[in-house]
């Protein structure tokens, strides 16, 4: 009588065979990633930028943040009248439902600068100038974007 099995060769060859196959696709999966985060973070980057746009079109051409006692972030999610000041039945806004965290540093904190906005340190979740109404994203690797 024979009995059925496999031999140690077979069982190595088919580890070896999906030691190859893991090889393969393990840093295809790690680039993905990579590449979801760099896509995250454009997305969000273009859709506040059009908030901010929009922001400035409907409040003749004032910057969000721009009246007094209102801060960017409250100017974009909340609604407002002509001048910015907040009004819960204003006729402006929300432009944004909340701010998007920065997929880079997980926070969704705006640092405002008053001169050109520093770029770079991953201190806060986002950058937004003042004087020039730029909006940038706090990464020490994508501070161009």
């Amino acid at each position: 009588m024979f009995k059925t099995g496999f031999t140690l060769v077979e069982i190595l060859i088919v580890v070896v065979i999906l030691g190859v196959l893991a090889g393969i696709v393990l840093p295809q999966l790690s680039n993905a990633s990579s590449e979801a985060q760099i896509t995250r973070l454009c997305s969000d980057l273009q859709v506040t930028r059009l908030a901010i746009e929009l922001y400035k079109t409907q409040h003749v051409d004032a910057l969000p943040g721009a009246a007094s006692g209102v801060s960017f972030m409250q100017s974009l999610t909340e609604k407002t009248d002509e001048d910015g000041t907040l009004n819960p039945s204003g006729r402006w806004g929300p432009y944004l439902q909340r701010m998007p965290i920065n997929p880079y540093n997980q926070l969704d904190t705006i640092e405002i600068d008053t001169a050109s906005c520093k770029l770079g340190g991953g201190n806060c979740g986002w950058h937004f100038s003042t004087d020039t109404g730029r909006f940038h994203a706090d990464t020490d690797d994508h501070t161009g974007i």
